[in-house]
């Protein structure tokens, strides 16, 4: 599925521990939120047409490939969910209606200086990674399909398969269902050009408004092993998401299980 003319939005700190792993707290250390646990904010990873360097559709499937500078790459294993955006007459968002999710790489840089998080998010082409199917979203509330799925990420390296990211109930995010869609139609509508997070409303704007959203909605915490190391050429990346009724965290293919697979280069 192609998805040039979405925009591309993530959910900074939507997990528990994550952003104090990644090294990136002291980041929104000016940021305040509305409750202790609620994310921090959002921000852009591509934008149709921009100009700018996330005008470049940065999203692949089984290839990821690493800056050619010492970059510090590190997986961030999300799901992300395909939203249609529904505007009022003033072009305000009013509603999000999800409609199918996926697995997803938000692929990371560990860039000293940089000012807004979009700038360690996309370098090129194959800077994210998206998952091999769609999983159709039959209500954005608990009891649908989405409750008994879990996110668990990989990375093998010389043959060694090690645990990347923690193994996740998709109810373990912070922010889900109903509590996140409001908070992101505010955001969306309210955020502001302050520290690392941007005015989005001006993007949507600046994209013409497009009718759909690709919003990867954060990312697990770290294993060890995901934490204690940066991504090298020639690793292998996994991310599933598994239907904890039927599956469980393996590699293999299911009809219910999405996997992300990329190669690094």
């Amino acid at each position: 599925m192609q998805l040039q003319n979405t925009i591309g939005l993530g959910v900074a700190g939507n997990f528990a521990h994550h952003l104090e792993q990644a090294g990136e707290l002291k980041d929104f250390e000016n940021v305040i939120t509305a409750e202790p646990d609620a994310p921090k904010g959002i921000f852009p990873f591509y934008l149709p047409g921009s100009d700018s360097f996330l005008g470049v559709y940065s999203i692949g499937t089984d290839t990821l490939t690493l800056p050619d500078y010492e970059a510090n790459a590190q997986v961030e294993p999300e799901i992300a969910v395909l939203f249609d955006i529904v505007y009022d007459e003033g072009k305000k968002v009013i509603d999000l209606m999800a409609q199918k999710f996926t697995t997803f790489n938000d692929c990371t840089i560990r860039k000293e200086g940089a000012k807004k998080i979009s700038e360690k998010k996309s370098w090129g082409l194959n800077s994210k990674g998206i998952g091999d199917k769609w999983i159709s979203i039959d209500r954005f509330e608990e009891g649908g399909v989405m409750d008994h799925y879990h996110l668990c990420s990989f990375v093998k390296r010389e043959g060694i398969l090690h645990p990347y990211g923690v193994d996740a109930p998709l109810l373990g995010y912070s922010y889900f269902y109903t509590k996140l869609k409001t908070w992101l139609i505010d955001k969306m509508n309210t955020q502001e050009d302050f520290g690392p997070l941007e005015d989005i409303a001006a993007h949507l704007q600046a994209t013409h408004y497009p009718k759909q959203a690709l919003i990867s909605i954060g990312a697990t915490a770290y294993a060890a092993f995901g934490e204690n190391n940066y991504l090298q050429s020639g690793d292998e990346v996994y991310v599933i998401a598994y239907d904890s009724r039927k599956d469980t965290s393996s590699c293999e293919p299911s009809e219910s299980k999405v996997i992300l697979h990329q190669r690094v280069s």
